[in-house]
């Protein structure tokens, strides 16, 4: 079961039936979803995607998917799954573009690594990032994720795959393997 999460300024909830709207507004800004997943979709995919939050990941307990709510306006999606690409446990998340310049990016990056170092046991993290976002690989950098290799996509697009250790985390030297 996806727990509440709470920072500072935000609340991380599961998403209920009522934030299909919110999460399909979020979806549909290009200037959000051109860093998501494929990049731009429809509205109806984006509809079938949240359908799946509860189909398919709730339903099966798959990973963690969460509402960002800062008071009670949702302002962002956050994630924290295995994937192919990193071997290991990825951090997603996107913030609406009312929410960008505030620091809630690292303030929200920082507490899904916590999720993954804390309540998932996890000895790193990863995130993936398009070459060309560079305000959130430089969000990344800043909270201690560095780079592992460069992903070439099939439309000839960069993908960058970073991974933040514990052991960076907890102010260890090395790599924590």
């Amino acid at each position: 079961m996806t727990p509440e999460v709470r920072t500072h300024r935000l609340l991380l909830t599961p998403y209920t039936p009522g934030d299909e709207e919110a999460f399909v507004a979020l979806f549909q800004d290009v200037r959000v979803s051109r860093w998501m997943g494929e990049g731009p979709s429809t509205e109806a995919e984006h509809r079938a995607l949240f359908g799946r939050v509860f189909t398919k990941v709730y339903a099966r307990g798959l990973f963690d998917v969460w509402a960002v709510r800062e008071g009670a306006a949702t302002v962002g999606h956050a994630e924290i799954k295995p994937t192919p690409e990193s071997g290991g446990h990825e951090i997603v998340y996107a913030l609406a573009p009312g929410a960008w310049g505030r620091g809630l990016g690292t303030e929200l990056a920082e507490a899904l690594v916590a999720q993954g170092f804390g309540r998932l046991g996890l000895r790193e993290v990863y995130a993936t990032v398009a070459a060309e976002n560079v305000p959130s690989l430089t969000l990344l950098r800043h909270i201690g994720f560095r780079p592992v290799r460069d992903i070439e996509e099939a439309d000839g697009s960069t993908t960058r795959l970073l991974i933040r250790t514990r052991a960076q985390r907890d102010g260890e030297a090395g790599s924590g393997r």
